[in-house]
């Protein structure tokens, strides 16, 4: 059985959950049953038709997942049924079966969590390279987000932890200050002028090179406010949906660096080695417990439209998660 839908629409509606007869694994292949995988915002906008890429009809969506493997073709390699892996492309995992190519799947620890799993390779994945990708950063160094409650933004939180360094975080929902404080942030504020003014008297020499924009709009330009000259914005998401608009003054005297960051772009063209080098440490922090994503609920994956409705909902502390075997 799969998810499935055969025109863009409301998710809840265009759905259906229909049977289907998986194949046997060809050369190169290994089939993997689902165990769970998140609702992504990315996953809705996918079946509405509002995605950076458009469905082939019939369509399975889900971008990511964890499952374990039930059946390898000939000349399969890395990979052994029972393994328990995730995909390294957006192949469908709201289905009870996957079959794809060997090379797509990544194996992960055993004894990893298979719900954490499920939501390891967006959030997590887009932290990381972020962290990584646009200022070399040192251990001790500033780093100033938006959005810092979202899956990326606790993803932030934990890796700069992790790789020692310091997190400005600004939030609009104040009371889960003490929640992100136990997770390893420096510094919250609120995301209101208030708060920028705030955070420039807690860290009035700080060093800040990079800030990560999952909103736009104001709360933009006060990350902008708060980096120092040649620093980076990468921005990955829009959920004030509004748009950049930069005052002369942050390029020509900062001379900051507007950047964008999607994930998916990355995703299809970096080669199995270099997601293992992402993928494989990020596991191994998710396997010890010092990364780990709140969970809202968890759904038998028949009870969609339900699941659905709540992903949607506002305030809403954590992942959905589909129960799908």
């Amino acid at each position: 059985m799969s998810l499935v839908f055969h025109q863009s629409g409301d998710p809840a509606s265009v759905l259906q959950w229909e049977p289907f007869a998986p194949q046997p694994p060809k050369v190169g292949e290994v089939q993997v049953r689902m165990l769970y995988a998140p609702i992504n915002p990315a996953d809705l906008n996918y079946i509405e038709g509002t995605y950076g890429k458009q469905p082939a009809f019939p369509a399975v969506p889900g971008n990511e997942g964890c499952g374990r493997i039930e059946a390898v073709g000939a000349g399969v390699e890395r990979l052994s049924v029972g393994d328990v892996v995730i995909p390294t492309k957006a192949l469908g995992c709201w289905s009870e079966q996957v079959t794809a190519p060997e090379y797509q799947w990544i194996r992960l620890p055993a004894e990893i969590d298979p719900i954490q799993a499920s939501m390891l390779r967006v959030n997590p994945v887009t932290a990381w390279q972020m962290l990584h990708s646009f200022r070399e950063l040192r251990p001790g160094d500033f780093v100033v987000q938006n959005a810092a409650n979202s899956g990326v933004g606790r993803s932030v939180i934990q890796i700069a932890q992790h790789l020692g360094l310091r997190t400005i975080n600004f939030i609009r929902r104040m009371e889960l200050k003490n929640e992100l404080l136990a997770l390893g942030a420096h510094y919250i504020f609120p995301d209101s002028d208030e708060g920028l003014n705030a955070a420039k008297e807690a860290v009035p020499d700080a060093n800040i090179q990079l800030a990560l924009n999952a909103v736009g709009g104001d709360s933009a330009l006060r990350q902008m406010e708060l980096l120092t000259a040649n620093g980076a914005q990468v921005t990955y998401g829009a959920m004030s949906r509004r748009s950049l608009k930069v005052p002369n003054k942050y390029l020509i005297f900062k001379n900051l660096e507007l950047r964008g960051y999607w994930l998916t772009l990355w995703m299809d063209h970096a080669p199995v080695s270099e997601l293992q080098k992402v993928l494989l440490p990020l596991a191994e922090m998710m396997r010890t417990g010092s990364l780990k994503l709140p969970v809202a609920k968890v759904y038998p994956i028949q009870e969609f439209a339900s699941a659905i409705l709540e992903a949607r909902e506002d305030g809403r502390d954590g992942k959905i998660i589909l129960k799908i075997a």
